[in-house]
Formats: C-alpha cells, sequence, structure tokens
C-alpha cells in the first residue's frame, strides 16, 4: 500500500512526502462502559490509514482521496464542517487552531484499508493520522492524549459524532501484542500483553446495521443517569455507575425503574468484568478471558438490549463450535463480531458460519483476521 500512496503524492505534488500509519482498532471486553466512567480494553490493528503529507508556503489545504479517487481543498483560515470526508480534517485543523496552533497549508495523500462501516473505527484512525502528522510537520510539541482529543473533537463538531475517547486513543496509543486496560475517568492506561500464539483474533461483520443504534444509545445513556441520580440522593460520593458497587445497586433495585436497573446492572458487572479479564492476561489464561466475552455477549444481548438477532446468531455459532470467546463488538444492533478462536479450528468455524449464517440471513458475513500493532508513527524505512 505504501508504493501507490508515495508514487501517486509524488506525480501529484512533484516532490517527496512523510508517511504516516494510523491504526484502526478493536476492543476485546468493556462494552458501553466508556461514558459510565469505566474501564475499556481496546487495541490497534493491523489495518490502517497511511498518511503522504508535506506542508505548504500558503494556507491552502490540498487532500486527495486515493481509494475514492477524490480531491478536496479547503483554506486554513475557513474550515467549516462539511458533508463529505474532508469535515474530518477540517475539524482536526480547527482543534488544533481551537488551542492557540495554527497550522500552514499542507498537501496529502491517503488511502486506507479499514473496511468502514465495520466498527473499526475507520473515522477516528483518518482524524488520528491527520492530528499525529500535523503536530509533526509543524512541531507543535503537543503529546498523544492531547492529539486524541483534537482527534475527538473533529468528530464531535465537524462530523457530529458524540464518541467518547476510546477509538482516537486506541489508535493513538497503540501497542503491539499489548492491549490497552484505558480508565475513562482518568484517561490513562496500562498495556497487558496479549500472547496470541495458539489463538486467532477473527471478526465477522454481521453486514447489517440496524437503525434503532442512536435512540437506543441515548436512552441506555438516560438509564443509566436515571439509576445513578438515584443512589446520588443517599450517597453524595456517587458520580457515575463506576462508584457504584454490585451491593449497593442491589439494594435499590426497587428504588428505580425495572429497565434502569437491568442496564445499571450490565454496567457495574462490566466494569468488574473488564478488570477481571486484565487480571487473566498476565498469566496469558485465554480459556477463562474467552469466558467473560462469552457474559459480555449475554449481558449485551439479554440486559442492556443492543444485540440482534444477526449478531446473536454469530455468537451462537461460537459457542456451539467451542471457540474460546465471542461477543457483538461496538454499539450494537449490527456490525462485526470478535472472536478468540483456537488456530486449528478457524477454518472449520469460517466454513461453518458461512454456511449456517447465509442459510438464515441470506446474507454472506465477511471475516476479516487481525493482529495487534502499534499505534500511529511515521514510516521512515519506505
Amino acid at each position: 500500500m505504501i508504493d501507490p500512496l508515495v508514487n501517486t503524492f509524488e506525480k501529484k505534488f512533484l516532490h517527496k512526502p512523510r508517511i504516516f500509519r494510523a491504526p484502526g482498532r478493536i476492543n476485546l471486553i468493556g462494552e458501553h462502559t466508556d461514558y459510565n466512567d469505566g474501564f475499556v480494553m481496546p487495541a490497534a490493528i493491523d489495518k490502517s490509514v497511511k498518511l503522504a503529507i508535506t506542508k505548504r508556503p500558503d494556507n491552502q489545504a490540498i487532500i486527495y482521496a486515493l481509494d475514492l479517487n477524490e480531491e478536496k481543498s479547503f483554506s486554513i483560515n475557513n474550515t467549516t464542517p462539511t458533508k463529505d470526508w474532508s469535515t474530518y480534517i477540517q475539524g482536526v485543523v480547527h482543534g488544533f487552531q481551537q488551542r492557540g496552533l495554527k497550522p500552514q497549508g499542507f498537501e496529502a495523500v491517503f488511502t486506507s484499508d479499514i473496511p468502514v462501516g465495520a466498527g473499526l473505527s475507520s473515522s477516528a484512525a483518518l482524524c488520528s493520522a491527520f492530528a499525529f502528522a500535523l503536530n509533526e510537520i509543524f512541531q507543535f510539541g503537543l503529546d498523544r492524549l492531547s492529539l486524541a482529543k483534537i482527534a475527538q473533537y473533529a468528530e464531535h463538531h465537524f462530523a457530529g459524532v458524540k464518541c467518547g475517547l476510546m477509538d482516537q486513543y486506541a489508535s493513538l496509543f497503540g501497542k503491539e501484542n499489548s492491549v490497552i486496560l484505558l480508565d475513562c475517568r482518568q484517561e490513562q492506561h496500562e498495556y497487558f500483553p496479549l500472547q496470541l500464539v495458539s489463538h486467532s483474533l477473527l471478526l465477522i461483520d454481521s453486514k447489517v446495521k440496524h437503525s434503532l443504534a442512536l435512540s437506543a444509545y441515548n436512552k441506555r445513556r438516560e438509564a443509566c443517569e436515571l439509576a445513578v441520580s438515584i443512589i446520588k440522593k443517599d450517597n453524595s460520593t456517587v458520580n457515575s455507575l463506576r462508584d457504584i458497587p454490585l451491593n449497593l445497586l442491589e439494594r435499590y433495585k426497587d428504588k428505580m425503574p425495572a429497565e434502569a436497573y437491568k442496564r445499571s446492572h450490565f454496567i457495574v458487572q462490566e466494569i468488574s468484568r473488564t478488570q477481571a479479564a486484565a487480571d487473566l492476561l498476565k498469566t496469558n489464561a485465554l480459556t477463562a478471558f474467552g469466558k467473560l466475552m462469552y457474559e459480555t455477549h449475554e449481558g449485551l444481548s439479554k440486559e442492556y438490549e443492543v444485540s440482534c438477532a444477526e449478531s446473536d446468531l454469530l455468537v451462537q455459532i461460537a459457542r456451539q463450535h467451542a471457540i474460546t470467546g465471542a461477543r457483538m463488538m461496538g454499539g450494537g444492533f449490527g456490525g462485526c463480531t470478535i472472536n478468540l478462536v483456537q488456530n486449528e479450528y478457524l477454518e472449520k468455524f469460517k466454513d461453518e458460519v458461512l454456511r449456517l449464517y447465509k442459510d438464515a440471513f441470506v446474507i454472506e458475513p465477511a471475516f476479516y483476521e487481525v493482529s495487534i500493532k502499534n499505534g500511529v508513527h511515521e514510516i521512515t524505512n519506505l
């Protein structure tokens, strides 16, 4: 992918660029915990945005999307949200300007092998690529957390997506063969090893995305906030579900709507489960880790109710074939499942999923084997 990128850039702009890579991400466990001040466990993957870029002497930004064969340009002094992909890049530029930093113009070509719409955070990778690259070529000196927040700012204020920080954080802080245990309250992390000698990580794209996603997301946030507000009346130190142990939640079960209890019960357990999962990785206890993945899916399906028939079937097939771990990944109502698969079962499992899923839904799923790589960095060994 690097050669066509560099060749296109040099042909277009007549000089040599600097090259940057920003990965997509997976999340192994810890779903819907980010907006409840909990823990998540993402990792950067081998699918990425690759960016060729240099600065210009004027205030013009010229960007060419190689995969789309589309060019967009804008003035650095006139960034504004748009309906096309350039809105992400304009948002990143504006994010620097909000911090009192002044990028000049630049010219860039980018390409990506992150599947769009599969829940692997292709837009976060794009924003992170430009944030990191602009920070380097203009020597702004910002740290990676600041860059993650600029990338998040672009999604919030220019793309209109009120995402958490996990996607950008994982793209920027990823470490090869390690997962990130991110404390969403403190915005700090630890690395834990993921040794996949006898296993592979397989994503199965259901190829469906049900339209309930946004309204359901808002309702679940509201249910969690309601539970917190009820418990906080008697417990002033409670500010989020992160502060509520299971025994305290149980005491308030009859004092809140059944739905608020059910949603909160999942989140409280998921926060605990994610911390337990990190401890298991210290001894490479993948069988026990996989069991927690199944528990997460059960909670997402039955208590948080953000799964769907397609995702449930994919996880059911994994269970029936004794796959180490499986669960739906992401906000819900479609997208990918993440599967921890023993290498000797991998091809047979894919064949069975293809057969059973197509029989049930007349849809052919997509398979992505992923490995865990480093976060955003400059590629210098061309």
